[in-house]
């Protein structure tokens, strides 16, 4: 069930799906104020959820791969207006708005972009005015449990999903997360919305459509991926002071790559990145890293983060054809490359 929310009717519907959610969570016997209290608490949860429209540098390296227009959603989290999102939406970004409503636009700063959780944080630039969300506990919530999941802006929805499994996560442009969030059905406006438990509380903001929500080797089914919230507990302050965590400051080499039965592949380099200006190439397989062998994408990453320094000599031993070749690489601080939009 998934339902949009304009005018009274919309409102309407959505409480509907409130109610729909809460009566799937609470026991026969549980009385009608307890349920009534939970869909009180999930509309609060929706109405927390912002849109998030954002335009990047002109020179930006994201817009390759993100364009330099881009709309998603937010979630309220401070009572001085912080909003969470994630965090490719905002990056290099230098013109945020916060869309409240169809005739409620505001301008926004960025305030933190997290390269390693993949979190960002934005400030309305007057008051938003929007009552915050509970945090809530992202590794807490059982398998199969029914969850809302809700998008903001003007053409903000509300549905119900499932949480399918929980694992960790290793994307193909040097990204890794641990206890991910992987719900069903999916959601295409999924870019920053928000996951929420029948208690109103925020368990993860949304990421991607993937095709294996279930997990590999198991049956193909296609579903979201979001970051859970815990990651931003033990860094919020950070984030708020720094503009990042300090895990953000780590090697990069501009690899995407894919992992097909823990081997490695490079799928195609980052434009003037170490990996490109070392000669790497589609379908050349890794198979050490700095003399560690390599049997996926989470080992690859994170023996590459574990360096001494983020910029540094890594050492690759890739199979190209049938032949293999040792290729010497000049790490770099992704985060410097970044152009930063003002605020951070």
């Amino acid at each position: 069930m998934k339902l949009a929310l304009g005018g009274d009717r919309g409102i309407r519907l959505a409480l509907g799906v409130l109610l729909a959610l809460c009566h799937t969570l609470a026991a026969a016997a549980d009385p009608a104020s307890e349920v009534q209290a939970k869909a009180q608490a999930l509309a609060r949860a929706q109405a927390a959820v912002v849109g998030v429209r954002a335009t990047a540098v002109d020179d930006a390296r994201s817009i390759e791969s993100l364009g330099r227009q881009r709309e998603g959603s937010g979630v309220v989290i401070g009572a001085d207006g912080l909003v969470l999102t994630i965090g490719y939406l905002i990056l290099e970004a230098d013109h945020v708005e916060l869309v409240l409503g169809a005739e409620r636009v505001i301008p926004a700063r960025v305030v933190a972009y997290d390269l390693a959780s993949g979190f960002g944080l934005l400030q309305g630039l007057v008051p938003v005015r929007v009552a915050p969300v509970r945090l809530g506990e992202s590794s807490a919530v059982a398998l199969q449990q029914p969850l809302m999941i809700a998008s903001g802006g003007e053409g903000g929805e509300l549905s119900l999903a499932r949480l399918v499994s929980r694992r960790a996560f290793s994307g193909y442009w040097e990204y890794h997360v641990d206890g991910a969030l992987f719900t069903a059905p999916p959601r295409t406006d999924h870019s920053g919305a928000a996951l929420f438990n029948a208690d109103g509380e925020l368990l993860g903001i949304g990421s991607l459509v993937v095709m294996d929500a279930l997990g590999p080797d198991q049956p193909r089914l296609p579903g979201n991926m979001f970051v859970p919230i815990n990651l931003l507990k033990s860094i919020l302050p950070e984030l708020q002071q720094r503009g990042a965590s300090r895990d953000s400051t780590r090697a990069w080499l501009g690899l995407n790559c894919v992992e097909i039965d823990g081997m490695v592949r490079v799928v195609r380099t980052s434009p003037d990145s170490p990996a490109e200006q070392a000669g790497l190439l589609p379908g050349d397989r890794i198979l050490r890293i700095d003399g560690v062998d390599v049997n996926g994408l989470e080992g690859l990453y994170k023996t590459l983060w574990g360096g001494a320094k983020p910029e540094r000599e890594v050492i690759l031993l890739i199979q190209r054809g049938g032949e293999q070749h040792t290729v010497t690489l000049q790490s770099r601080d992704r985060m410097k490359l970044l152009r930063r939009a003002k605020g951070i």
